[in-house]
């Protein structure tokens, strides 16, 4: 475990760190309420509904995490223009966030996913989309603006959030790729299977197990790590990868920088929910990666920021202060 004054060294540079994320973003509402009965009119639970929340989701939540651990985000995006549309922008400026890289396109709906919980357990989803792929006025459109924005700002790492709802079309993609070798920018991604093999060229690809599994149309076994690592280093060498870091949930996480790997436990505590938890991980990679963290120190705190999200019910980001607080904690213990 890295020490306690070198973490707090590095995460004191986070601030100085403006990270670039692009894809998928959503609105993530919660419906709280107390189930008493069963309904006469079907076998299902009545909810009386007693709270409602929306919160910025998708990508919107790894600025929101960047933001959070200091650092320094600019979403960019591409949502409908709705009401949902309108109700995203109002949390992206409430919560501070610039609204400059969200493009709006009338043929769209802006992605929305309700969850219905009682007494901390979900009931229900109900998700509201278009997953179709950009259509090529809004791509182009959207091409440019990342383009403007990587060409005036100064980005110090671009994070690729690909939740598969379109946004994130191979155009996109590629073009973003070029750019940032052209800038030597460093590239993080957190794919999805419709495009898992479009990211080419890029220097830290976070998938979770299952996305490893269909992105590679092959079955494994996440405990059989040798094999696990010969898959992960063939793909870095076909694919341009630097490094490989997987999720495996209950196992912890895996990095491989294509010559030796490591594999991080999880630590032991109450899961209350997973959601965000991958959106968490990433944004702690890319801000640690930047630091100039050594890279398996970097899955070890990203691992310790994952497993604080699962200890809370919905999407909601890490701290700086917290995450400094656990991997002391945690460092004390080892």
């Amino acid at each position: 475990m890295v020490s306690t004054g070198t973490i707090a060294k590095l995460f004191n540079t986070f601030p100085h760190f403006r990270i670039l994320v692009i894809g998928d973003v959503m609105i993530d509402s919660y419906m709280w309420g107390e189930v008493s009965r069963i309904s006469p009119e079907a076998p299902i639970p009545i909810l009386a509904s007693s709270r409602r929340e929306n919160r910025l989701g998708g990508a919107a939540n790894v600025a929101l995490n960047i933001q959070a651990l200091g650092g320094i985000p600019i979403l960019c995006s591409v949502i409908g223009e709705d009401d949902q549309g309108k109700l995203f922008m109002e949390l992206m400026r409430y919560r501070g966030l610039e609204t400059d890289g969200i493009i709006p396109d009338p043929s769209r709906i802006t992605t929305r996913k309700t969850r219905i919980i009682s007494r901390n357990q979900h009931l229900l989803r109900v998700d509201e989309e278009n997953d179709a792929p950009l259509p090529s006025t809004s791509e182009e459109r959207f091409i440019r603006q990342i383009e403007q924005i990587i060409q005036k700002r100064r980005i110090d790492c671009i994070v690729f959030e690909d939740y598969d709802k379109g946004v994130c079309t191979p155009a996109v993609i590629a073009n973003t790729i070029k750019l940032a070798r052209e800038k030597a920018i460093p590239v993080c991604v957190d794919p999805k299977r419709r495009h898992f093999n479009a990211y080419l060229h890029v220097t830290l690809f976070k998938p979770n197990f299952k996305e490893l599994q269909e992105g590679l149309k092959t079955d494994l076994d996440k405990t059989d790590i040798p094999v696990l690592f010969d898959v992960c280093r063939e793909y870095q060498k076909k694919a341009d990868i630097q490094f490989m870091l997987v999720s495996l949930s209950e196992e912890g996480v895996f990095i491989s920088n294509g010559k030796e790997y490591k594999v991080i436990p999880a630590h032991v505590r109450d899961v209350a929910d997973v959601s965000g938890a991958g959106d968490t991980l990433i944004a702690t990679a890319a801000l640690c990666y930047v630091s100039g963290m050594d890279i398996f120190e970097m899955a070890t705190v990203a691992n310790i920021a994952g497993g604080l999200v699962c200890g809370r019910v919905g999407v909601v980001p890490v701290n700086r202060e917290e995450l400094a607080a656990e991997c002391a904690r945690l460092g004390e213990k080892s």
